[in-house]
């Protein structure tokens, strides 16, 4: 495709990676995750949420109703474990082996055979019995520190989640309960919350929601806070299982950058760029994400641009999976706009998962083959079928 013509007509804003309340997100349903996306003229937008696909049929019909692309995602986190015997540093910072991954353009409507649907419920399972865990471990701190309510995790579920139920939405009930049972009185808010805190200050302002779920949520539920579980071993399937339950399900297995840090640092598997594009190709990986908003604008632009040269797919998403609202309009650190390079490559990786996933939905072969190869030559022609589509949505609804 003649990228040149299509920048003439500008090309559509896209954000592929958006966690919805089906996991824990920034918003408060999908329609308002996606009411934004117009407001900011987002066109091209992919749900990610971990361990689900239960909001996929929300979401196809939430962003047919506003002319908006639907992607399909997911996310897992997984484990490699000769890179944790070798005490490798992948995309998790804190824990070698511990490996995040995405499938891109997942079958919709979403459909995935045995042995794979067992293995995703069981993980989904387990991930929630992590957090319920929590929650038991956070009523003994509230009954200790002789407090006069206690967290309901059925009640959680049933009024902050979507089925997937994450660290964050114990983060969210206590801090909700707090308040209530302080009436909102700021200082009464602040004692009680030091009070659970050991006496370490809060740092946040009581109005800054978000900035008090996390303190919520790194005083008591991460490592080393009084109610932290650590996951089960059932949590982390191996790497390869997780790829072979994506392309069951129809997917792109995915591999998410972390990238730069603050001062310009790398784990261990991605510190070389030549080298962590090899290392990928050898694993089996065809397409490369990036969560924009952690990334320095020129190492973001030196990275992507390399692995979009080495013939990989690659996105750009923001999460929303904290209590931050952020743009849904893609940036870099520092709230740095990306540079047209940067959005044609989104755009085109885009473009490619369009293609594969309405391929796939039609029972045909799409950008991998069945045993999960892609022939990279042929990247231009999904690009020109993804950039059809997107046309057909974007450009002919009422709304548009």
């Amino acid at each position: 495709m003649d990228m040149r013509k299509a920048e003439r007509h500008s090309l559509p804003n896209v954000n592929a990676h958006l966690h919805t309340p089906y996991s824990f997100s920034a918003f408060r349903n999908i329609g308002d995750a996606l009411d934004r996306a117009v407001a900011e003229d987002v066109k091209i937008l992919g749900i990610n949420d971990f361990y689900t696909t239960q909001g996929y049929e929300e979401w196809a019909e939430e962003c047919g109703n506003r002319g908006l692309y639907p992607l399909f995602g997911i996310e897992f986190i997984s484990l490699n474990e000769a890179d944790q015997k070798a005490g490798l540093r992948v995309n998790d910072p804190a824990n070698p082996g511990r490996t995040y991954l995405s499938g891109k353009g997942m079958s919709f409507p979403f459909r995935l055979e045995e042995p794979y649907a067992s293995q995703l419920n069981a993980v989904q399972a387990a991930s929630n019995r992590q957090v319920e865990q929590m929650c038991e471990k956070l009523n003994d701190l509230l009954r200790s520190k002789q407090v006069d309510f206690i967290l309901d995790v059925e009640q959680i579920k049933k009024e902050l989640t979507r089925g997937a139920l994450r660290e964050r939405h114990l983060a969210r009930a206590l801090r909700m309960k707090v308040y209530d049972h302080c009436r909102k009185d700021e200082s009464r808010i602040t004692a009680l919350l030091e009070k659970l805190f050991e006496g370490k200050p809060l740092k946040s302002s009581v109005g800054d929601i978000a900035g008090v779920e996390n303190a919520i949520r790194g005083n008591l539920l991460k490592a080393g806070g009084t109610a932290f579980v650590p996951e089960e071993p059932a949590a982390f399937l191996p790497m390869q299982t997780v790829c072979r339950i994506i392309r069951a399900g129809g997917g792109i297995p995915t591999y998410p950058f972390l990238a730069d840090d603050a001062k310009g640092g790398y784990t261990d598997f991605e510190k070389d760029l030549q080298k962590v594009a090899a290392q990928l190709n050898e694993r089996g990986f065809h397409s490369v994400e990036f969560i924009t908003t952690r990334n320095d604008l020129h190492l973001l632009e030196k990275y992507a641009g390399h692995l979009h040269d080495q013939g990989f797919v690659v996105t750009f998403g923001s999460e929303h999976n904290s209590p931050v609202m952020e743009p849904l309009q893609l940036f870099a650190r520092h709230r740095t706009p990306l540079t047209e390079r940067l959005k044609r490559i989104n755009y085109e990786g885009a473009c490619v998962i369009a293609a594969h996933q309405h391929l796939v939905a039609q029972g045909l072969e799409g950008y991998l083959n069945e045993r999960g190869e892609a022939d990279r030559s042929r990247r231009g022609e999904y690009i020109e079928l993804g950039a059809r589509l997107f046309e057909q949505v974007c450009n002919h609804h009422p709304t548009a």
